[in-house]
């Protein structure tokens, strides 16, 4: 239903999805857009889902235009490859704006934390 829509923002979202790597990204997206895809229906089109390697929680529900959404990524293999070994949470608010925030969990360097354990033992 909003794969247009998703079409039309594409680029623009593989583009932030990088840079999400840094700090939080914000999309401002046209209302109309939706409203258009919508075909005149009345739906709800805010969402926050979160992508864990590409993927959608099925044990949680989801709106339809987050379904989409979803799965419109995951069907593109450019921003696929972005999503592999990542968290990525994309949270569209009822302004039309979207938030992609990188929230992978940073795994520590295990010689580095020793390093630093070392160190530590030896100034005291």
């Amino acid at each position: 239903m909003f794969v247009q829509v998703w079409k039309k923002y594409l680029p623009v979202i593989s583009l932030l999805l990088k840079r999400s790597a840094s700090s939080p990204q914000v999309l401002k997206m046209s209302g109309f857009d939706f409203t258009k895809a919508a075909g005149g229906r009345k739906i709800k089109y805010n969402f926050d889902i979160e992508l864990v390697n590409g993927r959608l929680n099925p044990a949680e529900k989801h709106s339809t235009v987050a379904k989409d959404f979803a799965l419109f990524l995951q069907d593109d293999a450019g921003i696929k490859g972005l999503l592999k070994k990542q968290t990525i949470r994309f949270t569209l608010s009822s302004g039309f704006e979207m938030a992609i925030t990188n929230v992978t969990p940073v795994e520590e360097d295990t010689e580095q934390a020793e390093e630093v354990s070392e160190n530590a033992n030896n100034t005291e």
